[in-house]
């Protein structure tokens, strides 16, 4: 088991680092620290325009004058006591008098542990646990791979189940979530914030406790219980994490030591229109150490497989959500952040340095140039990217009228002009569910049996397409209703024969992306693709290759009208016999059950300049996997 880490000092290369920005382990130096035999605390806070600073909480009865902390004498702003009387579970705050005098009462921005909201102050804990992942540690660098198949169930924890009515806590949810992923196949779960947030209807994006899983689903050796189980069932866990902006509330970072600590002064620069919230002023040192240190922290304690970075567009333009005379141009005189591009390449070099088997995804909805690629080529160092374009086009094009597609047919090929322009990850997220968006269902046109069959032929084109999948809970098994973060998912529509197939497409897919290297190996190279038909916009069908290392392929092909299409031809590289492998209008789906009888025979003849032909029948609404069965 882990023990208790006692708070080592704050000694000349933390302050350097602080000051320099690149601290990447604060949490061991600041926050609330238990002495290892339990008896007392030391607590560390960066203040450095505070008049004075006092620690209150449960132990010494809220009480100002009972600890005062001492400022160190160097010039990092950072004070210091040690509480004898603090124990374990105590509720503490900072008070802290600012230089004109007002009486601030601050959470720990540090601290490992919050009350249950709507409570705000911070919770003297420790980290021990006795983990049980080995084997997935060992072994992650290979899963969490940009070679490895990756499929990512997006997961808002409070309202995925609710058994009772009741929010579930993090071990009960290990369990269930864990069963049920794994019955489907996905290879990760991606989790909308569990950081300490005030408000619950934030979703967690309205972060205050940057070091703290919310206590509303339990305490931290349960989250790391939740992390540690499925990492045993073979499930990655990427947490969704939020350094764009954070909330204003009194107990929070604004304000903090009674001026713009955190966030920038002017709200040009340091205020959130759309989001009504601070931002972060990235060229501050200090606070480039503290957000860093975050995201260090959770990949380092709790074993977190990936960091989804939220909101990235805002962070890299002054300018964003702002009119003309809103926004404070750059000292270049551009729109771009500087000071944010300096911290993301910052901290993806620091994750990448500490954690090289984890990965970063950027949630970037702009042309952005090479947000996936190094930073020594002048790229922000992440990992992958969010494919926003393709994500809104396909939906845009799947909402049309099929008999109006053919006007629309560059919606569905223009993504693979970029695909290979970033790492991506191809999201169809909570986003796309709310806030009148409709469900994913409910966006497809035509009657029940059409808007399910479209819904399949997306979700079977997506699974092919190159890029890594994430899909938002709900859209598995065709959710009607919007989502929403009250109430739990409208599970009782599995019992339903046609919401029922498309859990087993979705499961069926996942099975099939892990069995061929040809749909994952290199969704990254252009190598690994080749269209065979693109413009057949007259009968919406498209047809491409994915090819594995070995020289493997898989031919994918989307009917996007509800026309069955006999003796339609297309060119293959290789004679024999070719397995269709997936057929979305297969009965166990919902579907009618056209197809090509398991098997095609390739006839010698020259079709889209190759030398052999498979010639389909294309079911309506529907996309086709097939494989020859030889080498080709």
């Amino acid at each position: 088991m882990t023990p208790p880490t006692p708070l080592p000092s704050f000694g000349e290369t933390d302050a350097y680092l602080l000051g320099e920005g690149t601290h990447a382990r604060l949490y061991d130096r600041l926050g609330g620290h238990l002495e290892p035999n339990g008896q007392g605390a030391r607590l560390a806070l960066w203040a450095p325009n505070a008049r004075a600073v006092s620690v209150i909480g449960d132990w010494n009865g809220w009480d100002a004058h009972a600890d005062p902390m001492a400022p160190r004498s160097d010039s990092t702003g950072v004070w210091e006591v040690r509480c004898e009387k603090a124990r374990r579970g105590h509720a503490y705050k900072y008070r802290i008098v600012s230089q004109r005098g007002r009486i601030l009462e601050k959470a720990d921005p540090l601290a490992l542990l919050g009350e249950p909201p709507p409570s705000t102050a911070s919770r003297l804990w420790s980290l021990e646990y006795d983990w049980g992942d080995a084997e997935w540690m060992r072994t992650r660098a290979a899963r969490n791979g940009l070679d490895a198949p990756m499929a990512v169930y997006e997961v808002h924890l409070g309202s995925w189940r609710r058994p009772d009515g009741r929010l579930p806590g993090y071990r009960e949810l290990a369990h269930s979530l864990a069963d049920y992923v794994v019955s489907l196949g996905f290879t990760h779960v991606e989790l909308m914030p569990v950081t300490e947030h005030p408000f619950y209807g934030s979703w967690g994006y309205q972060t205050t406790g940057y070091f703290a899983p919310t206590a509303r689903y339990g305490e931290p050796q349960d989250f790391m219980y939740f992390v540690d189980h499925l990492h045993q069932r073979g499930i990655g866990v990427v947490l969704d994490w939020v350094p764009s902006h954070f909330p204003t509330d009194a107990h929070g970072l604004a304000d903090f030591d009674g001026t713009h600590l955190y966030e920038h002064a002017d709200p040009r620069q340091g205020f959130h229109p759309e989001w009504n919230s601070a931002i972060f002023n990235y060229g501050r040192n200090e606070v480039r150490s503290f957000l860093i240190s975050s995201g260090l922290f959770w990949l380092d304690r709790y074993h977190i497989d990936g960091l989804r970075v939220d909101a990235v567009a805002s962070m890299l333009y002054l300018d964003y959500a702002r009119q003309g005379g809103e926004w404070i141009p750059n000292r270049q005189g551009g729109r771009e952040n500087l000071e944010a591009i300096t911290f993301l390449q910052e901290l993806n070099r620091a994750v990448y340095r500490e954690h090289p088997d984890t990965f970063t995804v950027a949630e970037e909805s702009t042309a952005w140039p090479q947000v996936s690629r190094p930073i020594e080529m002048g790229g922000l160092g992440f990992g992958m990217k969010w494919n926003m374009g393709w994500m809104h086009d396909s939906l845009a094009y799947m909402k049309q009228d099929p008999v109006h597609r053919r006007f629309h047919h560059h919606r569905l090929t223009f993504s693979m002009v970029y695909a290979f322009s970033e790492n991506f990850v191809l999201p169809l997220s909570h986003d796309e569910v709310v806030y009148g968006k409709r469900s994913l269902i409910d966006k497809m046109p035509g009657d029940a049996w059409q808007q399910f069959a479209n819904l399949r032929a997306l979700f079977a084109y997506m699974w092919a397409h190159p890029g890594k999948k994430l899909l938002f809970m709900g859209g598995e098994f065709a959710q009607r209703r919007e989502w929403t973060h009250e109430g739990q998912l409208d599970w009782q529509l599995t019992e339903l024969p046609e919401h029922r197939g498309m859990q087993h497409l979705v499961g069926e897919l996942n099975r099939v992306l892990r069995a061929e290297p040809a749909l994952h190996e290199l969704d990254f190279s252009a190598e690994g693709f080749e269209w065979v038909e693109p413009n057949d916009a007259s009968h919406s069908v498209v047809a491409f290759l994915r090819r594995a290392r070995n020289g493997e392929v898989v031919l994918v092909v989307s009917n996007l009208t509800p026309v069955p299409r006999q003796n339609y031809c297309l060119g293959v590289p290789g004679g024999g016999t070719w397995h269709e492998i997936l057929n979305s209008d297969a009965r166990p789906f919902g579907g009618a059950g056209w197809g090509n009888l398991g098997e095609v025979e390739a006839a010698p003849m020259r079709s889209h300049g190759r030398k052999h032909a498979l010639c389909l029948t294309l079911p309506p609404l529907s996309t086709l996997y097939l494989k020859a069965v030889t080498d080709v």
